[in-house]
Parts: C-alpha cells; structure tokens; sequence
C-alpha cells in the first residue's frame, strides 16, 4: 500500500492535510471523517500496513445491524490523517469541511481480496464490521458494501 496517489492529489503548500509517513507498530487505528466537499460523506479509515486504507461512504454509517452503505475505495492516506480536521482550501483536491466523526482502534478478524470483518472500538460505531466487495455503482472497481453483523 503505497502514498503515491495521496501525495500527486495534493499540493502541500496550500493545504494543511498531513503529508505523513508510514506507522509501523501500535493498535490499529479506524477512523470515519465527516467530509463536507463537493456533496457530503463519510470517510471510512482502516490502518493497514502502515497507512490508512480509505473508502467514502456516500451516508451515515450503519449503527445497527441490516442496514448497508456503499462504500468507494480512495486512495490510501498517511496515518497522521486520521487526526486531520479543519478546512481544505477551495482549488484543493477534496475542497471543504472535514470533522471527525468517531474514532478509536480495531481488530482485524479476516481479510481477503473481496471481504474484510473487523470488530471495531470506536465512540459511536463498534462491534463487528464487515467490507464487502461489489460491482454496484458508478465505479464497480472499487465497490463496496459496509455493514454491521453483531
């Protein structure tokens, strides 16, 4: 999982988003940013190999068990992202408002190239997640569906 694709999307002169570097050892971070850009959404966060694998989920994440979101894999983000709140500039890649919505650690329970389960322990989400991979959307690359199942 490489920060390529984050790095050439930004211009670290004009933005205050983090450049970050690669974790190597700790709990594993989850993260969901509040994302106010050109339409609303969440951004999903999981600390994989030392960054943060992303995916924006159109609305509000499940809390309860039967209700799936839409997920759209983005490009991974560095670790320090994760604390990274406040505004992005207009003219910026992802121009807007981005709060923290919850935060906390996870668990990885199984992953695969078209299924994650995690338990999550976060403030407003936690206990077992899963990622599903799809071929809905305007993207069917990169789909997902994200639920909770306990």
């Amino acid at each position: 999982m490489t920060l390529k694709e984050y790095n050439k999307k930004r211009n670290f002169k004009k933005t205050n988003e983090p450049e970050g570097k690669k974790k190597t050892a700790g709990k594993k971070i989850y993260v969901i940013q509040k994302h106010s850009a050109s339409h609303l959404h969440y951004d999903l966060r999981l600390e994989f190999n030392g960054t943060l694998k992303s995916w924006a989920i159109p609305k509000i994440p499940p809390k309860t068990k039967g209700v799936k979101r839409l997920a759209v894999e983005t490009e991974n983000h560095p670790i320090d992202y994760a604390k990274f709140h406040g505004i992005i500039p207009e003219g910026n890649y992802g121009a807007g408002k981005v709060e923290i919505w919850d935060n906390g650690t996870y668990e990885l329970i199984e992953k695969d190239d078209k299924k994650i389960v995690v338990i999550i322990h976060g403030k407003k989400l936690s206990g077992e997640y899963v990622l599903v991979k799809t071929h809905y959307g305007s993207k069917p690359e990169k789909s997902w569906l994200f639920f909770r199942t306990k």
